[in-house]
């Protein structure tokens, strides 16, 4: 939710971490209803809004000593996405069973071009829904 984004210092605070549905995000960051055959081409995780709200919540939650994760179909559907995920430091995604091989290479092709992730964080970076 955008004001646990907002608020994030004060949530961390009282949990030990976040979990992101980016499709909720992404319509309630948007104002778009994602079900609106009028408004679904408006309906789009990537963003510039979408990804301020999760890059934001990730650094400051790790800031304050907590972890995040995302679920939804966007690291599934876009490599480009789970790429994006990963650059902001993401600590798990939960993705669908028949996407989870096809995210795992992404994944691990996004950690390969970018700074170096803990070993231990790259097994448990994906995780099946």
């Amino acid at each position: 939710m955008p004001s646990n984004v907002i608020l994030a210092e004060e949530f961390a605070s009282r949990f030990d971490g976040f979990s992101i549905g980016s499709n909720d995000l992404t319509q309630l960051t948007l104002g778009v209803d994602r079900d609106s055959e009028e408004l679904a081409a408006l309906f789009d995780e990537s963003d510039p809004a979408v990804l301020w709200m999760i890059e934001s919540l990730v650094a400051r939650a790790h800031k304050a000593g907590a972890k995040v994760g995302l679920c939804g179909q966007a690291p599934s559907n876009d490599p480009a996405f789970a790429k994006l995920l990963v650059k902001a430091g993401i600590d798990s995604i939960s993705v669908t069973p028949d996407s989870f091989v096809a995210v795992k290479r992404h994944v691990a092709a996004a950690e390969t071009s970018g700074p170096k992730v803990a070993s231990k964080k790259k097994k448990e970076l994906v995780s099946e829904a």
